[in-house]
C-alpha cells in the first residue's frame, strides 16, 4: 500500500471513528434524558399523590366534624391518633378546627369551652381567646391536633390571617389554600402552608350563598411543611446530588375562586443554605439537565424545578463508551480499507482462483454425476438379480418342494380312502393330514407369488389385473383398473419393474392412506407406457416422503429413473394422493412426454371423491 493510500485511509478511518464518537455521546446523552425526565414525572407524580393524600385527610376530618356535631376532644385525639401521621402522612404538622363566632356569641361559647375542658381535659391548657380584644368576628381554634406540640395554639383567633380565601371557600363550599405561610407553624427553617375545608350546621339548608353564611359553623384545616414534604421525595429518588426547587407561581387559571394572584414566592430550594437563603435557579447547559413541571395544590399552581448535572446519570463506563466506539470504527474502517486495497491489488488472482474452483467445482459434479449413474447401474443390475433370484427361487419351490406335496398329498388321500370304514380315528388322522397339506401347498403357492407371480409371464395387463383383484379381496377396498390398450408388449425387466411399483403404491396406500378407493390408470401413448394410481385417502404434505426412514417413494422413483422414465406425485392433507408414472417403450419411443399433464385424470376417471 503506497503512502497516498494509507493517508487517505488514515483520514477516512478517523472521520468514521470521529463519527462513531459524536453519535455514540450523543446516544448515551438521550438516554440519560430519556432517565432525567422518568425521573422528573415520578417525582411529579410523588408530589402530587402526597397533595392528594394530604387532601384526603382534610376531607375525612371535615367529615368527622360534619357528622358528630358533639365530637369530643378525646375522640378528635384518638382519631388523629389512628391516622399515624408521622408514618403515613409524613409532612402533616397539625390538624384544627376552627370555630367562628361573633361578637354576641362569645360570652357562650367561651363558657362551652371551658366547661368541656375542665370535664375532659385530653391534655388542652385553660382556654382563652388569643390575642384578646374585642372584634366583631371571632375564628379560634377549638380543637387541635397533636396537642402535645401545638397546646399554645389552642384558643388562637385566625380571623385575620386569611380571612378573604376562607369567605370565599365558606360562600363557595370548596376547599380553600393561601399562597402564604402559616404564621404559627412556619419557622425560620420551614415554611408551612394550610387546606381548608368550611362546615356548616347540619340542621340548616346550605344550598345557597345567604343559606352557608347563615348556616356556617367554621372551618377544618391541615397544616403541612413543605420541607418535610419533600424531604420525602427526595430521599426516594435514585439518583443523589439532585437539586428540587418548588415555587408557588400563584392561583390556578380555571380556579372558581376569584382573586388577584400574587407573585411568585419559592416555597423550597434544596441547595438553599444559610448563607444563601435563596439562590439563583437552576438554568440548563451542556453539564446540566433542567426541566420544570406543574403541580396542583388545590386552586394553587405550583411549579417544582428539577436540576442534577449529567454525569449523575451516568454509569462508570458511559464515560469510555464513546471513546471505544471511537476506536472500534477507525479500527474498523482502517481494516475495511486495508481490505479494499487488498481486495482491488489481487483482482486477477482472485479471478484466476474462482475459476480453478470452477474447474473442480465442474469437475466434481461430473464426478458425482458419474458416481450417481455407477450407483443407478449397480441398483439396476442388483434388481435383475434380485428378481432372477426370485424367480429360481420360485421355479425351485415350484419344481422340488411343490412336487413332493403333490405326491405326499396323493399318498395321504389313497390312505384317507382305504381307513375309512374299518380305521375311524386312523381315517381321521388321515383326514386331518390331508387338510394341512392342503394348507402347505396354498402357503407355498401364496410364497411363490410373492417372489415372482407366474402371472407376470401373461403379460403387463394381466398382472396388474391380478394384482388389483388381488388387493381388493384381501383390503375389502374398492378397486378400479382403466386400461387403454389390452395387451402392452414390454420388456420382461419392464414389467417387473412396471409390476413392484404398482406392487409399493399398494402397500403405501394401505398402511398409510385410509382410503375407501383405489383406481390405477394403465395406457400406451407415443411410445410411453403412462400409470397412474390414485386413491381418495388422507393425503399428506408433498415433502412428507423425504422424512427421514421413509424408502417406499424413493425406491419407486429409483425404478422409474433406472428405466429412464419419469415419476410425479400429487398429495394434499385431506385430498388423497395419486402417483404418476411414465416409462418410455424401447424402439417405439417418439419423444418424452413431460408428466405436468401426462394423464387426464377427469378424463380417465381418476379424481377421487
Amino acid at each position: 500500500m503506497g503512502k497516498v493510500a494509507f493517508g487517505i485511509g488514515f483520514l477516512l478511518s478517523s472521520a468514521v471513528g470521529l463519527l462513531f464518537f459524536v453519535a455514540t455521546a450523543n446516544t448515551i446523552e438521550k438516554d440519560a434524558k430519556a432517565r432525567f425526565n422518568t425521573m422528573a414525572r415520578s417525582v411529579q407524580n410523588m408530589i402530587n399523590e402526597r397533595v392528594k393524600s394530604y387532601n384526603d385527610v382534610l376531607r375525612g376530618s371535615a367529615s368527622l366534624f360534619q357528622a358528630t356535631p358533639n365530637l369530643t376532644r378525646k375522640q378528635f385525639h384518638l382519631y388523629v391518633q389512628g391516622l399515624s401521621l408521622e408514618k403515613e402522612f409524613p409532612g402533616i404538622d397539625a390538624i384544627n378546627f376552627v370555630r367562628t363566632v361573633t361578637e354576641v356569641e362569645l360570652p357562650a361559647f367561651e363558657a362551652k369551652v371551658r366547661q368541656e375542658i375542665a370535664a375532659e381535659p385530653s391534655g388542652y391548657p385553660p382556654f382563652q381567646i388569643i390575642p384578646p380584644g374585642r372584634r366583631a368576628v371571632y375564628d379560634v381554634i377549638t380543637y387541635i391536633e397533636p396537642i402535645e406540640r401545638w397546646s399554645s395554639r389552642f384558643g388562637v383567633d385566625i380571623s385575620g390571617n386569611g380571612d378573604q380565601g376562607r369567605a370565599k371557600a365558606r360562600d363557595s363550599r370548596e376547599l380553600s389554600a393561601s399562597g402564604l405561610p402559616v404564621s404559627f407553624l412556619s419557622g425560620p427553617t420551614r415554611t408551612a402552608l394550610s387546606m381548608r375545608l368550611p362546615i356548616y350546621r347540619n340542621d340548616m339548608p346550605a344550598s345557597t350563598v345567604a343559606e352557608r353564611r347563615t348556616a356556617y359553623l367554621g372551618s377544618v384545616g391541615v397544616g403541612f411543611t413543605v420541607q418535610k414534604l419533600l424531604q420525602g421525595v427526595l430521599g426516594q429518588m435514585p439518583v443523589r446530588g439532585a437539586r428540587l426547587a418548588l415555587t408557588d407561581v400563584g392561583r390556578r387559571p380555571n380556579s372558581s375562586q376569584p382573586g388577584a394572584s400574587s407573585s411568585p414566592r419559592v416555597l423550597f430550594d434544596s441547595s438553599a443554605t444559610a448563607t444563601m437563603p435563596s439562590p439563583s435557579p437552576a438554568r440548563p447547559d451542556s453539564m446540566t439537565f433542567v426541566t420544570t413541571l406543574p403541580i396542583y395544590y388545590t386552586t394553587r399552581l405550583w411549579e417544582f424545578r428539577l436540576s442534577i448535572r449529567k454525569s449523575s446519570l451516568y454509569t462508570g463506563f458511559d464515560a469510555y463508551v464513546p471513546w471505544l466506539a471511537m476506536l472500534a470504527g477507525f479500527v474498523s474502517m482502517m481494516l475495511l480499507f486495508i481490505l479494499f486495497q487488498t481486495l482491488s491489488s489481487s483482482s486477477r488472482t482472485a479471478v484466476a482462483l474462482a475459476k480453478s474452483m470452477t474447474k473442480e467445482l465442474r469437475d466434481s459434479e461430473a464426478k458425482l454425476q458419474r458416481s450417481n449413474d455407477s450407483l443407478r447401474r449397480l441398483g439396476a443390475h442388483a434388481d435383475k438379480i434380485k428378481e432372477a433370484e426370485r424367480k429360481r427361487i420360485a421355479r425351485e419351490i415350484h419344481d422340488d418342494l411343490g412336487q413332493n406335496l403333490l405326491a405326499l398329498r396323493i399318498e395321504a388321500d389313497m390312505l384317507l380312502l382305504r381307513t375309512g370304514d374299518r380305521h375311524p380315528r386312523l381315517h381321521m388322522r388321515a383326514r386331518a393330514t390331508v387338510s394341512q397339506i392342503d394348507a402347505t401347498i396354498k402357503s407355498v403357492r401364496q410364497i411363490i407369488n410373492d417372489l415372482r407371480p407366474s402371472v407376470l409371464d401373461l403379460g403387463l395387463n394381466a398382472a396388474v389385473d391380478w394384482q388389483i383383484a388381488e388387493f381388493g379381496r384381501r383390503t375389502g377396498i374398492n378397486c378400479d383398473v382403466v386400461e387403454t390398450h389390452q395387451d402392452i408388449q414390454v420388456s420382461e425387466h419392464c414389467a417387473t419393474a412396471l409390476f413392484r411399483i404398482l406392487q409399493e403404491s399398494l402397500s403405501n396406500i394401505l398402511r398409510h392412506a385410509h382410503a375407501t378407493r383405489v383406481q390405477v390408470v394403465l395406457r400406451v401413448e407415443r411410445g410411453w407406457i403412462l400409470m397412474s394410481v390414485g386413491d381418495n385417502g388422507v393425503g399428506f404434505h408433498p415433502k412428507g416422503h423425504y422424512k427421514l426412514g421413509s424408502f417406499g417413494l424413493i425406491g419407486i422413483e429409483e425404478r422409474v429413473n433406472i428405466l429412464g422414465g419419469t415419476f410425479d406425485m400429487h398429495s394434499e392433507p385431506g385430498s388423497g394422493t395419486i402417483i404418476r408414472v411414465a416409462v418410455p417403450i424401447p424402439d417405439v419411443l417418439q419423444h418424452p412426454i413431460p408428466l405436468s399433464n401426462p394423464i387426464n385424470e377427469r378424463e380417465q376417471g381418476t379424481a377421487l371423491v
